[in-house]
């Protein structure tokens, strides 16, 4: 391989980015648009739920009951009802997603010792939103339920009655269980393969259409010396775009960084130079800026945000698909952003993951300079 010519076709690409300086701005304001975007956007909290309330008892101990969920910030009170068609009419226009219907003898019962059953109605159209929020009200109401039992004991015996073991949790790497942790890193992930793949899957279609490359045919430039030369110019740009996502994650959504840098970087450098090369060999085999451009965004875009582990997890998916996420790259990087990102581990920890990056940037650079022939179709 000859550095020079390598060089050279570098020099070129260089000259084709900045005498493009919208393709330039695109590379660059994509990346950070969809940072933007997805990361106030896309969110897995479920905050100030709506909830509508039917007390038929109207007494303090109710009011005491809707105090609980009241007095919540994961609740947010929209009004009391008087009949159930008001209650159905709100959980049908979205007004409410939970409504607590309260029984007429609520009082009676607990005041005599026994059972009482209240109603909870729960908008189960989004069924992820409507587990979130039959937690929360489990929750709510087993906090409601240790209070009287603990007051009727005290009652009984005279003496405040003690809980026979307390359970305290600890929750390690994200401790305010916000979703913007979980999000960010692997969108950072997810952004970078899309861009790096759409960089590159125009750049040897660009030369067929355009009638430049007959002329690179005719040069002494090995296809090596080609495809790594196209590679450079783009590999800087994504190290340019992967600096300012870590910078927006840090310093805009306030994810910490508890990592190596250094290692976060070396890895990205791994992911891009595969996805680069991937762009380059779609930009191969079709010849055609549309086709190419199309066929990156379903190869990179589509399987990163299903099959990564981003969003979804893997454990839960079909033994088959999980199969197929094994070739997904994306699923390395994501665990590895993730891992050093919030769990501030290593390459001891990491290491698997690293070797199938790097494995994978090896085969798909190797393909597209194998599958790159230097003649006219």
């Amino acid at each position: 391989m000859n550095l020079r010519r390598l060089g050279a076709i570098a020099r070129k690409e260089s000259i084709h980015i900045h005498r493009d300086p919208r393709s330039l701005g695109l590379a660059i304001g994509i990346p950070m648009l969809m940072i933007l975007l997805f990361g106030y956007a896309l969110t897995l909290d479920v905050d100030h739920v709506p909830l509508v309330v039917w007390d038929q008892s109207g007494t303090t101990q109710s009011r005491e009951f809707v105090a609980q969920f009241t007095g919540s910030r994961y609740f947010d009170f929209r009004g009391a009802l008087s009949r159930y068609a008001e209650l159905a009419r709100a959980i049908d226009r979205r007004d409410a997603l939970l409504a607590l219907v309260i029984p007429p003898d609520f009082a009676a019962q607990l005041d005599a010792g026994r059972t009482t059953r209240v109603q909870a109605i729960i908008d189960g159209s989004d069924s992820n939103t409507a587990a979130i929020v039959l937690g929360y009200a489990q929750a709510a109401t087993t906090l409601f339920n240790q209070r009287i039992a603990l007051a009727q004991i005290r009652r009984f015996t005279g003496r405040p009655a003690a809980p026979p073991f307390e359970l305290r949790p600890r929750v390690w790497f994200n401790a305010d269980l916000e979703s913007k942790n979980f999000i960010i890193p692997g969108l950072i992930a997810i952004i970078m393969g899309l861009i790096a793949a759409l960089l590159t899957s125009l750049t040897i279609a660009r030369e067929w259409e355009r009638g430049t490359m007959e002329q690179l045919i005719s040069t002494p430039v090995k296809a090596p010396e080609l495809i790594i030369g196209k590679l450079v110019p783009y590999f800087v740009i994504g190290m340019v775009d992967m600096l300012i996502a870590v910078l927006m994650g840090v310093f805009l959504f306030h994810v910490p960084l508890r990592g190596s840098v250094p290692l976060l970087f070396a890895m990205a450098a791994l992911f891009i130079i595969g996805t680069l090369a991937q762009g380059i060999l779609i930009s191969v085999l079709a010849r055609g800026q549309l086709l190419a451009s199309q066929v990156a965004m379903v190869s990179t875009f589509l399987p990163a945000f299903l099959l990564s582990g981003f969003m979804f997890a893997i454990a839960n998916m079909p033994p088959v698909v999980q199969a197929i996420t094994y070739v997904v790259p994306a699923r390395y990087f994501v665990a590895l952003v993730k891992g050093i990102y919030l769990r501030g581990v290593g390459l001891e920890t990491l290491w698997v993951d690293a070797v199938f990056l790097a494995v994978f940037a090896g085969v798909v650079l190797a393909l597209s300079i194998f599958t790159f022939k230097k003649r006219l179709a």
